[in-house]
């Protein structure tokens, strides 16, 4: 190539950057900002709209709508029966967010046999209607989504159908990170529901695949553990975080004496929980509803 061609291109990349920098700069973005590394956010909670008072709802909404992100609905999601006119109020609330919605089923959405209404609503997004869980991508983290409602599904247990195909599908995709959502949680200090051991097999199967944070609801309450195994014990190495967010808008409950390796509590907030997913690590924060002083926010790693 002659020196005056090479002289051509070489000013033509340096033009290109020159206007990458102007444009980052017109928007406010520095350009560290522009090149740092990718990211991801999943926002959500369980337990939301009841129809005799959609005011919980509503201010959950209101604080999601300024969030962008993936939205995990997780499980009661339309009181008292996951019927069409319970669905209703929910569409009136967090069904403003349904486009980026993904979500897990709660035993109120099977009040209504098979949960045949909440599987109408979200469609394919909410995996096959037998069975109520999937996965997906999420920036660099593989999001797992499981069905606590185990009767519904023949069970939970080790060699059932879920349980197999969580085995299957966390070997499949041995990424760095990995998290995984449903109603009913392993641990919990709620005073009305506790920890529900129906789901430790699959709480099993997710710690043997080396998953990192579970989210869950059913309590009406927010609480935060300590990583750890699914017997309790503190594992700072390959144990799983577990967040308790059934903050969505129903209403709120108390909680018993705290369970082992539980760091935080609150059971008057309603709120969401924004977490966001980057390589290798994350990092949490409760966002109150507007008026709420609550707030709950850290960092962790992936194993």
């Amino acid at each position: 190539m002659q020196t005056g061609m090479k002289f051509g291109v070489r000013l033509a990349i340096a033009c290109v950057i020159a206007a990458g920098m102007v444009a980052w700069h017109a928007a406010g973005v520095k350009p560290s900002a522009a090149m740092a590394e990718s990211e991801a956010v999943l926002v959500g909670a369980g337990d939301i709209a009841d129809c005799t008072d959609l005011s919980g709802a509503e201010a959950t909404e209101k604080v999601l709508a300024k969030i962008p992100g993936t939205v995990m609905a997780i499980g009661d999601l339309a009181y008292p029966d996951g019927s069409a006119a319970n669905f209703a109020c929910y569409d009136k609330t967090w069904g403003k967010q349904k486009s980026r919605t993904r979500p897990a089923p709660g035993n109120h959405e099977f009040n209504s046999a098979g949960a045949a209404y909440y599987f109408q609503y979200f469609g394919a997004v909410a995996g096959e209607a037998s069975k109520g869980y999937y996965s997906y991508e999420l920036g660099g983290w593989h999001i797992v989504v499981l069905n606590s409602e185990c009767d519904q599904v023949g069970g939970c247990g080790a060699g059932s159908a879920q349980e197999k195909w969580l085995r299957e599908d966390l070997a499949t995709h041995a990424v760095a990170c990995t998290l995984a959502y449903f109603h009913k949680p392993l641990f919990s200090s709620g005073g009305k529901h506790g920890n529900d051991l129906t789901v430790k097999p699959l709480w099993d199967a997710l710690y043997s695949g080396g998953a990192d944070v579970v989210v869950s609801g059913h309590d009406h309450d927010y609480e935060r553990f300590a990583p750890q195994t699914p017997e309790a014990k503190a594992d700072a190495a390959r144990g799983i975080r577990e967040f308790v967010a059934g903050t969505g808008g129903k209403n709120h409950r108390p909680f018993e004496p705290a369970h082992a390796n539980s760091e935080v509590r609150n059971a008057d907030t309603f709120g969401v929980l924004k977490l966001t997913l980057r390589p290798g690590k994350y990092a949490w924060e409760f966002m109150p509803v507007d008026g709420g002083t609550f707030r709950d926010s850290g960092e962790g790693t992936c194993h």
